[in-house]
């Protein structure tokens, strides 16, 4: 458990108006952010059946939590951790044309993550995915979407300011594009985190692009799974979040992984052996769009937007009891 106590932290809003802040953020963000990326609401499960190969296998050291069904046989069935893979299979089921996507209101459980201000075991996010072609898989689209994504994000401060004007956290009016690579180079003393803190707290807001596979220092900046991201052409959107004083990541996204780029992954990783899952073959033999995709962090919007210090503050989950008697003689009510 590591927790960061702010000083003098003033939450601003009462839990009642937090709740209808909370309200307000994510209604209104998911309207505009499927207009303005062309995306249609779907329906998303919650668990999912482990031979498919469909649940994210994240840094492939965390356990979906699992259980059987009654009607399901001896299947073993999986919480997701995320929606990465089988959006991009609902795309083909549901017949979604050339640039046109799907977002869903995605809950998970990571029972292994490490709680802190930022992180819950409870995942509450905007998955999404969206259609393009073999020739858009490249920085330019990529770098496009993150700015239109951004802007969404610009144009929630402005809203939330006109409903919440006590409580709103104002955001830098620009991101910013860099890679692990020249972040490494740049800061070669600092550990990963480290340097996402002193990019961020200089420029704002950055897309810290290329995550996945090894630097020049023979190590990673962050672990991705080998089987969903292009590890060339994702990132993540941090800001630089000063009630806190360290970065927060509001998304992780990239374009999807083709045949070529999803069997190197593998290979580096050793995983190899996922290839014939059905998933993993429906890609070989393209047998699914070409996509873009990501999530989007609910309560970590709604935290940043209104400066919150704890994401317990914006979202109902289970914390510590050290933690919330921490938390709650500083001030910061976890609901």
């Amino acid at each position: 458990m590591h927790l960061i106590i702010p000083d003098s932290y003033d939450p601003k809003l009462s839990v009642k108006d937090t709740q209808r802040a909370i309200r307000y953020i994510r209604e209104t963000f998911q309207d505009e952010f499927g207009a303005q990326l062309n995306l249609s609401r779907l329906s998303a499960p919650m668990f999912v059946e482990k031979s498919t190969g469909l649940n994210d296998n994240l840094n492939g050291i965390e356990q979906p939590v699992s259980f059987t069904m009654q009607d399901m046989g001896d299947s073993q069935i999986e919480i997701v951790h995320s929606l990465a893979k089988w959006k991009r299979v609902a795309l083909k089921r549901y017949g979604f044309n050339l640039h046109e996507g799907l977002y869903t209101n995605m809950n998970a459980i990571r029972k292994d993550e490490d709680l802190d201000n930022f992180h819950s075991a409870y995942i509450d996010q905007w998955d999404w995915e969206k259609v393009i072609t073999k020739e858009e898989r490249t920085l330019d689209t990529l770098k496009q979407t993150v700015r239109q994504i951004f802007k969404v994000i610009k144009h929630m401060e402005h809203e939330v300011w006109y409903k919440f004007p006590e409580a709103v956290h104002h955001l830098p009016d620009k991101i910013h594009f860099i890679t692990t690579q020249e972040l490494e180079d740049r800061f070669p003393d600092l550990t990963p985190r480290e340097r996402e803190n002193a990019i961020t707290k200089e420029l704002g807001c950055v897309f810290l692009m290329q995550i996945g596979g090894a630097l020049k220092s023979g190590k990673r900046h962050d672990g991705r799974a080998p089987d969903y991201d292009d590890w060339q052409l994702n990132g993540d959107i941090l800001f630089w979040y000063e009630p806190l004083k360290q970065a927060i990541e509001i998304s992780s996204m990239g374009i999807r992984v083709d045949a070529e780029s999803m069997q190197r992954q593998l290979k580096i990783a050793d995983a190899e052996d996922r290839l014939s899952l059905p998933y993993h073959q429906m890609v070989l033999h393209e047998e699914v769009p070409f996509t873009i995709g990501g999530g989007i962090g609910q309560s970590r919007l709604c935290m940043l937007l209104l400066g919150k210090a704890h994401v317990g503050e914006v979202q109902a989950a289970l914390w510590p009891q050290a933690m919330i008697d921490q938390c709650e003689a500083a001030n910061i009510h976890l609901l």
